[in-house]
């Protein structure tokens, strides 16, 4: 298998409307990259279809959540013959405003682990705070947690029985989380600890033995309440300066 450095993991899902993905996991599904699919999915809600378009003064961004695991899962992973070998897993997270704004934001995750993919799940609810990590987390939860989360298991090792290995892991994580995320927090100081965390990771697998599995440069995008989505950072396969009505990115 290859690593490559350049995969598309951020997009906009809809030009004109407060909604972005992410994804993590599995680069593609058969021979297309997850970028490519995601831009299908932004086509599909922002054209004529009905059983597709987004109604701007009416969507959730449950029901956005619940077409990307229709347009990933349902149509191309469910049609790959044969399926990936295991172990694989992709995860797609939904994040923004739906069309009552005033209701505030959420955070959904559509997620396929070894062929199984359940309903999204909801991991932000309107208007929650929080730090959500996917993809390598080990290098942000021992910054952030204080704990590698295979904690459990290196303890059931050493001969702990499971549910005492559990409560200890609980127990340090409980005590030593680092509360770096406030609710109040200015957005500029939320993109430079996100774009910090991400760097974090980045340098861990450079410097851990093997392959580099997170690197490449960092794409960051923002959504806010009265700005929309906002891209704060964003790589190209083309010069903008040759391109500078090029609005067809994700």
């Amino acid at each position: 298998m290859n690593v490559y450095a350049h995969g598309d993991k951020v997009f906009n899902l809809h030009k004109k409307l407060p909604i972005s993905a992410m994804t993590c996991g599995m680069g593609n599904i058969g021979a297309e990259s997850i970028g490519t699919i995601a831009k299908d999915l932004r086509r599909r809600l922002c054209g004529d279809r009905p059983e597709w378009r987004i109604d701007p003064a009416n969507y959730t961004i449950e029901e956005v959540a619940a077409k990307a695991r229709q347009v990933i899962f349902e149509e191309r992973y469910a049609s790959l013959a044969p399926a990936p070998p295991a172990p694989h897993s992709l995860e797609f997270w939904v994040g923004g405003y739906g069309s009552t704004i005033s209701d505030g934001h959420q955070v959904w995750k559509v997620r396929i682990e070894n062929g199984v993919c359940p309903p999204p799940e909801l991991h932000v609810d309107f208007g929650g705070t929080g730090l959500l990590v996917g993809g390598q987390p080990a290098p942000v939860m021992r910054l952030v947690l204080g704990i590698d989360p295979a904690a459990p298991q290196v303890l059931q090792k050493a001969g702990m029985a499971s549910p005492d290995a559990n409560s200890v892991a609980n127990c340090l994580r409980n005590g030593l989380e680092a509360q770096l995320v406030m609710p109040t927090m200015p957005v500029r100081d939320a993109i430079e600890l996100a774009d910090y965390l991400v760097d974090v990771t980045k340098r861990f697998f450079r410097f851990l033995p093997g392959a580099d599995i997170v690197g490449g440069d960092t794409d960051i995008a923002v959504v806010t309440k009265y700005e929309g989505f906002k891209w704060i950072r964003r790589k190209h396969f083309y010069p903008s300066n040759l391109n500078p009505l090029e609005t067809g990115h994700a």
